[in-house]
């Protein structure tokens, strides 16, 4: 920012001003009705990006999302030396043969929570990483000593020195590892490390996320040899070098979750597409629940809501339970059913941050410690709201496009770091819904929409 040019500093400056300022403009009270295609897992493809470079040949990855985090992170691989070419929007080549530092730079942390994965996959590959301590969404504290614990018993010694996480090892050995809880994260790093330590490993208690499988499907089309991924016991035979591959990473069924949820609140007909139905059994299930038709199909699900929905009671739980990322956009179709439902949130402690925004919108939710209760109202009502989190923020997006009125979703960066093309995909169901980024531009829609 400190430029010798002044020029270049203000217009730097502007531009970030710009960019903060940009909101969603909603006017609601429509169903959303049609098609929507689901791009790729972004959560699986954080952690595919950082085992990307654990070989020295070239690997190609397809069905990337265009997110903020995933741009981030191919900066932050980029920096640390590897080669990243981006062959399409959804499509990159990536070689690491060339990584010449394994510390990462803090200016990426602090803007995505997952660039720890790189933790495990430099300590797998060069016995050495250090990594800033991470940022990301503010939904409560993630605690970063399962990591560590793992690294440890696989022989690392790890310290944390001016902020940043320092692992080292002479050599990595496999080893018997109970997580004492599960957490997608910590087991996505062991694994990234275990695949290239000597012997044998196991890790217990692991996550079960289709994200983690995807991840190990990915290190073994690299030549690991890990079995067990989507279970609750991970086996890993440690090799000495990884190949190049290409490979295609999953559907995101946390964006096809939030369209189906989109459906169920503005009692709409949508087909969700390029998905894997048995990924989204938790929200299929919920929404079946309180009275939606869910139709299957070899890679699609169709959601109808026709008539008002009925109460319910839903706790997140580690896969396959309820998805914690899901739990605001559920708690939005509920605001709109009779009855009373309780959420309770067993992941996080701040998810429910969305629920004085949605009380500004005529929603009855009261939050006491991890449980929220619902008392449903017939209708919400427009107003300006702030989008907290990631997930939440495209929970308040589906309150105003079920809602009578005018919204304005401030802070849509959140949402950016995770939907790609969301207000795009939104108007082709019919949404009437707008990126802007000024008190013109909003009264300027509310004129063309009436």
């Amino acid at each position: 920012m400190q430029s010798g040019n002044g020029c270049i500093r203000d217009r730097e400056y502007i531009l970030i001003i710009e960019v903060s300022m940009e909101q969603y403009v909603i006017k609601g009270g429509n169903p959303l009705v049609g098609e929507v295609e689901i791009g790729g897992a972004k959560n699986a493809a954080l952690g595919i990006l950082a085992a990307a470079i654990m070989t020295d040949e070239t690997v190609v990855i397809d069905n990337l999302p265009d997110v903020q985090d995933i741009n981030v992170l191919l900066e932050a691989i980029s920096v640390i030396g590897a080669r990243v070419d981006r062959i399409s929007r959804h499509k990159v080549a990536i070689n690491g043969s060339m990584i010449g530092q394994v510390s990462v730079d803090y200016e990426f942390i602090k803007k995505i929570r997952a660039s720890y994965y790189l933790l495990g996959a430099l300590l797998g590959k060069y016995k050495r990483a250090e990594v800033p301590l991470p940022g990301g969404c503010n939904i409560g504290s993630r605690p970063i000593d399962l990591h560590l614990k793992g690294f440890k018993a696989l022989g690392a010694t790890t310290s944390i020195r001016n902020g940043s996480i320092v692992a080292e090892a002479e050599k990595l050995k496999g080893t018997h590892i109970y997580l004492d809880m599960v957490s997608v994260g910590a087991t996505i790093n062991i694994m990234m490390a275990a695949s290239m330590a000597e012997g044998y490993t196991i890790i217990e208690n692991s996550a079960r996320e289709p994200h983690v499988v995807d991840v190990a499907n990915f290190l073994n089309s690299m030549g690991a040899s890990i079995k067990g991924a989507g279970t609750d016991v991970i086996r890993i035979q440690g090799v000495e070098k990884l190949h190049g591959t290409t490979y295609s990473i999953i559907p995101d069924q946390i964006e096809a979750g939030t369209f189906m949820c989109a459906a169920a609140a503005t009692r709409g007909d949508i087909m969700v597409k390029n998905v894997i139905p048995k990924h989204l059994e938790a929200t299929t299930a919920k929404l079946e629940e309180i009275g939606c038709q869910v139709e299957e199909f070899d890679d699609a699900v169709r959601v109808v809501a026709n008539k008002r929905l009925t109460r319910t009671h839903v706790k997140t739980m580690p896969y396959p339970g309820y998805p914690t990322d899901m739990q605001p956009q559920f708690a939005v179709a509920l605001t709109l059913a009779e009855g009373t439902s309780i959420v309770t949130e067993s992941i996080f402690e701040n998810r429910f941050k969305y629920a004085d925004e949605l009380s500004r919108m005529g929603a009855n939710i009261k939050v006491e410690g991890n449980t929220a209760i619902i008392d449903g109202v017939e209708k919400l009502t427009g107003a300006r709201v702030s989008a907290p989190d990631l997930r939440a923020g495209a929970a308040l997006v589906i309150a105003g496009l079920a809602a009578e009125g005018f919204t304005v979703v401030d802070d849509i960066v959140y949402i950016q770091r995770g939907y790609e093309r969301f207000e795009e995909k939104l108007r082709s169901l019919g949404g009437i819904i707008e990126k802007v980024s000024s008190e013109k531009e909003i009264q300027k829609f509310k004129l063309k929409v009436g």
